[in-house]
């Protein structure tokens, strides 16, 4: 049996780089961030990715108990894409419009403040509820704001949470058990995050600086990103996906690569193309050292032609359940907009020895495109990678 494909339609972003397209995108050209930046932690200075855009979407009067920092990000980023779900709603019904979230974090920076509190009030605050820091509740937070009322879940396995999330959905879609999906993902900073990588001596004082032999860990980030993705044709295809777990350690990756690699491959077999049909890879790259040598690696050997590469974490921080729905949205723009070049990859310049050499997107440049009768093969294809602790790994194929 062959499956429908499915595509994305429009894209909803908020992050370090700004609150809504309009901002990002020309950010985003110009490798400029002003969400990152360094601030007070309870462990003292740290370097993160902060949303500086004022959230000023608040839930529904009905939804006030979830109410906090994680799902105004994520109200945020929906509002930019509500006309469209509000048609595809008009057209399918609310009942065949699904939702799939990414998250990690979910709202535990509101109970962190509400412990705060209590130590100093003796009791919690009247705005605080549980539901606000529960991981599972950012699917069906947002189907009831949306006003959507299909299948609704939220997938949370650290750092590929939001890139899951596209294959789950494309699953809904392709089984006919939806006509519309909401899929994407949401985190927001919090003390647990940024002092948890720390005490993994994970995390880096300054800017983090992907694939450089100066490379010493992570910026934790927030934000959101969601699209509406359906079987109705439009621009840009998912046209990939491929996923496998390869357990080899709760928070270090395989130093060879070999799970990582299984997911790159069964993405291109899914989309049926040849790895040199790629025109560019959002690779993960979080800066740690061994996450940036396991991948360099397996690139190297998936592609052992080249690709235009590039790792975006300094742009954004990492935002770990909404990385993938993020990284995967860049590439989507660099297919959807001739206008938007490929995000360029920022860092000191100062190669590892130890790791092959990638080409790494350094000056503006646009995925080639054919024109006037030029065949261009790897005009039409982007991937955009993922890796979490335990093992998970995500690749994701968009195609025009």
């Amino acid at each position: 049996m062959t499956l429908p494909p499915v595509y994305l339609h429009a894209l909803g972003m908020i992050n370090a780089l700004g609150g809504d397209l309009d901002e990002i995108v020309p950010a985003l050209a110009a490798a400029r961030s002003p969400g990152m930046a360094a601030v007070h932690t309870g462990i003292g200075e740290a370097f993160v990715g902060s949303v500086l855009t004022p959230l000023t979407v608040a839930p529904p009067a009905a939804l006030e108990r979830y109410d906090c920092r994680n799902n105004r990000l994520l109200l945020a980023a929906l509002a930019q894409i509500a006309p469209s779900v509000e048609a595809a709603r008009e057209r399918y019904g609310a009942a065949r419009i699904g939702v799939v979230l990414g998250t990690s974090t979910s709202g535990i920076e509101a109970a962190e403040t509400a412990f705060v509190y209590q130590a100093q009030a003796g009791e919690l605050p009247a705005s605080f509820n549980y539901r606000q820091m529960e991981i599972g509740t950012a699917a069906p937070f947002a189907a009831a704001a949306l006003g959507v009322q299909g299948p609704a879940f939220t997938i949370s396995t650290a750092c590929t949470s939001s890139a899951k999330a596209f294959a789950s959905a494309r699953r809904l879609l392709q089984l006919q058990l939806c006509d519309a999906v909401v899929v994407g993902g949401v985190d927001s900073l919090c003390e647990l995050t940024v002092q948890g990588f720390a005490s993994l001596e994970s995390t880096s004082p300054v800017r983090s600086n992907p694939l450089s032999r100066n490379r010493c860990g992570i910026n934790v980030g927030e934000g959101a990103a969601v699209f509406l993705m359906s079987r109705d044709e439009a621009a840009v295809r998912l046209a990939g996906v491929g996923e496998s777990s390869d357990a080899h350690h709760i928070s270090s990756p395989d130093p060879r690569g070999a799970g990582g690699e299984l997911a790159l491959r069964a993405a291109l077999a899914d989309a049926c193309i040849a790895a040199d049909a790629i025109g560019y890879v959002n690779l993960h790259a979080t800066a740690t050292r061994k996450n940036d040598e396991m991948e360099a690696a397996l690139m190297a050997r998936v592609f052992p032609h080249g690709v235009a590469t590039s790792g975006t974490k300094p742009l954004t921080g990492h935002q770990l359940g909404a990385a993938g729905a993020t990284e995967l949205g860049f590439a989507w723009l660099t297919l959807a907009r001739a206008d938007v070049p490929l995000p360029r990859h920022l860092w000191d310049g100062e190669a590892d020895a130890a790791l092959p050499v990638l080409d790494l997107v350094e000056t503006e440049r646009f995925l080639p495109r054919a024109t006037n009768g030029t065949n261009a093969t790897n005009a039409h294809y982007a991937m955009s990678n993922s890796f979490a602790f335990g093992g998970s790994n995500v690749s994701l194929i968009l195609s025009t």
